[in-house]
């Protein structure tokens, strides 16, 4: 296959992947709610700023990931996934996977928080979402809101079996 052929299919995948990423994810209709755009953009423009960063918890079932992360006044959509290092302390929803309803790991799922700690510059594997995702330390947090809707666009799909929520 010439140069040209490889180039072509190469971008065309690019864009794909690109284009199922840009909505939000893929696998469904809008299912999280939220503001409209504007809301959430004035919303972000007027947080308070600090030593901490704005958590949203996502689960999806199996993974090891505790959910994305970003800077005060940043766009959602420079969030990065992370996974927890609790050696200080413990996430907000460390309970059993398995018991009664409400009282389970991830009763949390799409909470927003403000979390303290620091990013201790390794990466992690989580073998169930097959992605090597930076290490933060947690060292403490305080819920922000527990319905925040919808995270990189109104068009969101959560899916709890599958990863759908991409920047």
């Amino acid at each position: 296959m010439s140069k040209l052929k490889w180039a072509l299919v190469a971008g065309l995948c690019y864009f794909l992947c690109q284009c199922a990423g840009s909505s939000g994810g893929s696998g469904g209709p809008p299912n999280m709610g939220g503001p409209t755009q504007a809301e959430r953009n004035a919303a972000i423009a007027s947080e308070a700023t600090g030593d901490f960063y704005y958590g949203r918890r996502y689960n999806v079932k199996k993974t090891r990931f505790w959910g994305y992360l970003r800077q005060p006044r940043q766009s959602h959509s420079r969030a990065k996934l992370v996974i927890f290092d609790e050696s200080n302390k413990r996430s907000p929803d460390r309970l059993p996977e398995s018991g009664s309803t409400g009282a389970l790991f991830a009763f949390d799922n799409n909470y927003e928080y403000k979390i303290r700690g620091n990013y201790t510059g390794q990466e992690a594997y989580d073998p169930n979402s097959n992605q090597f995702l930076p290490v933060f330390r947690l060292t403490g947090y305080e819920v922000v809101n527990r319905n925040p809707g919808w995270l990189f666009s109104p068009s969101d799909h959560y899916d709890p079996y599958t990863v759908t929520l991409v920047p």
